[in-house]
């Protein structure tokens, strides 16, 4: 064979083999292409993806400034609609496109790779819709959903609740939760921090203060922080007067009871009357024995623990200090309840008029 015949073969050969290599070798260097970003990017998938879009938002948002080396990888790792895992993920500065990629992709456990949970805390949420609507800004949640959920007769069997107790089910905290968590994980994810609360030691605590069930607790807590949201060295007094009262048989004459039932239409009202108060609702409960009939809001845990750790007073009745201090005279007799109230309407009548 001549050398010339030799030469054209071996170019031949390495033509051929370029041809063959040239796409891993482009592939190879597109997946070493790193992101554009100079600081820790947040990103979100709110929905159901393809690889077209999610190269297109990644680029839109300064992530990847070569979409095409970005969609290659993509496409040779098999990511698509039905692979790529919602959620929240943060890119690192110069992180490769191979790496971003595999972290959106979905793994066994039902999260992206890279997936990165979010906290979830809630409070001063004055029922469930109010709760659904805080939880969507912060979870991939339904807030009609929610509530539908908590409406279903089903769900109430399960927890064996009335439709009026079941915001007893959620308490207030911070938890590390994946932002694509559904309506339905975060009410079972709830419930089993409801279980976990609620051990042998508070349902002991419960009995000992006169208390039925968890949910009587939280319902009387939420009467307590209404009434008193500033000075927590309170709750436990309060908790202490209303279960002296229940056991009486005196009314609870809550005035954050009778405005639960107006909605948001007494807020910003200083001076509350009569005619509020004569509201027919049964949660009024200068109408109704006894506690409501769930909470009138969602309270702090630490609200439910005075509550089952009252103080051992003897009083029945308090007012508000004729001051901006926020606390409360705590009486046993009416009449001196009488005087104090008496009192505090000619400084709060003052304080309306200048």
């Amino acid at each position: 064979m001549s050398k010339k015949v030799i030469f054209i073969i071996g170019i031949s050969v390495l033509v051929i083999g370029g041809i063959i290599a040239f796409p891993k070798i482009s592939l190879f260097l597109a997946s070493r292409k790193v992101s554009n970003n100079k600081e820790a990017k947040e990103f979100y998938i709110k929905s159901v993806t393809s690889l077209k879009r999610l190269t297109e938002d990644l680029a839109s948002q300064g992530i990847i400034d070569d979409s095409d080396a970005f969609f290659s990888v993509g496409e040779y790792k098999g990511l698509n609609e039905a692979n790529i895992a919602l959620g929240k993920y943060v890119i690192e500065p110069g992180t490769a496109y191979k790496t971003i990629l595999n972290g959106f992709k979905l793994n066994d456990a039902g999260n992206g790779n890279g997936e990165v949970e979010v906290e979830v805390t809630f409070n001063n949420c004055r029922d469930i819709r109010d709760l659904g609507g805080k939880l969507s800004k912060i979870l991939l949640l339904d807030s009609t959903s929610f509530v539908e959920i908590l409406d279903n007769p089903k769900t109430l069997e399960v927890f064996q609740m009335s439709r009026e107790e079941v915001p007893s089910i959620f308490l207030p905290n911070t938890y590390k939760m994946y932002y694509d968590t559904d309506q339905k994980e975060f009410i079972e994810r709830m419930s089993q921090e409801f279980k976990k609360f609620w051990n042998e030691e508070r349902l002991s605590k419960l009995k000992s203060v006169g208390l039925k069930k968890p949910s009587e607790a939280v319902t009387l807590a939420s009467v307590v922080y209404s009434e008193q949201g500033r000075v927590a060295e309170e709750w436990p007094v309060i908790a202490g007067l209303y279960l002296n009262r229940i056991k009486q048989g005196i009314k609870l004459q809550s005035d954050p009871t009778f405005k639960f039932c107006w909605g948001d239409k007494l807020d910003g009202v200083q001076r509350l009357l009569n005619v509020h108060r004569d509201i027919d609702c049964p949660y009024n409960t200068y109408k109704i024995n006894g506690l409501p009939p769930g909470p009138i809001c969602i309270p702090p845990t630490e609200v439910v623990d005075a509550v089952l750790n009252r103080d051992n007073n003897n009083y029945i009745f308090m007012m508000a200090k004729p001051d901006y201090s926020g606390r409360h005279d705590f009486t046993v007799e009416y009449s001196d309840h009488e005087r104090l109230a008496k009192i505090y309407q000619s400084w709060l009548a003052n304080e309306i008029k200048n």
